[in-house]
């Protein structure tokens, strides 16, 4: 573990401690870490520096919209080797809300994500990537494994 001082004005640092306290930081050491390794994540992602990626896909649709719970059904079928699971609650007598788990390729992983928000239906979709290395150990099941970067 590196060490290393930083210095801050009393209203950012005072500010810092109200988002530590706030997020439940133990410490200032941590929140700087989780700080970084998002900002970090982030700026890997906008260069597509990420070849492979772990995702989770959120969005609400109305299950009255005609055959759109089939389709978006169909769609996670044809893309199963993204799809790692779903997981489906209801909102209320219109509405449901999806969480997709993905991983693959990261550009095929957004495409997929854009495609399924982008559904007449679909509504408040989000993506959620996490960067990460496909496995290269081998092991005696026959799928993959991902592991998260940084």
């Amino acid at each position: 573990m590196e060490r290393f001082t930083i210095s801050l004005d009393e209203e950012l640092a005072r500010e810092f401690d109200a988002l530590i306290a706030a997020r439940g930081y133990s410490n200032r050491s941590e929140a700087v870490r989780d700080i970084l390794r998002a900002h970090i994540e982030t700026s890997r992602l906008a260069r597509e520096d990420a070849s492979h990626c772990v995702a989770s896909l959120s969005y609400v649709y109305n299950h009255h919209e005609r055959e759109l719970a089939e389709r978006l059904t169909h769609d996670q079928h044809d893309h199963h080797d993204l799809c790692v699971a779903t997981l489906h609650a209801h909102l209320d007598h219109d509405n449901c809300i999806e969480s997709v788990i993905l991983r693959g390729p990261t550009a095929e992983v957004r495409a997929f994500a854009d495609a399924l928000i982008a559904k007449p239906g679909v509504r408040h979709g989000a993506l959620n990537l996490v960067s990460a290395e496909p496995g290269s150990q081998p092991h005696a099941h026959p799928h993959g494994h991902y592991r998260p970067r940084s």
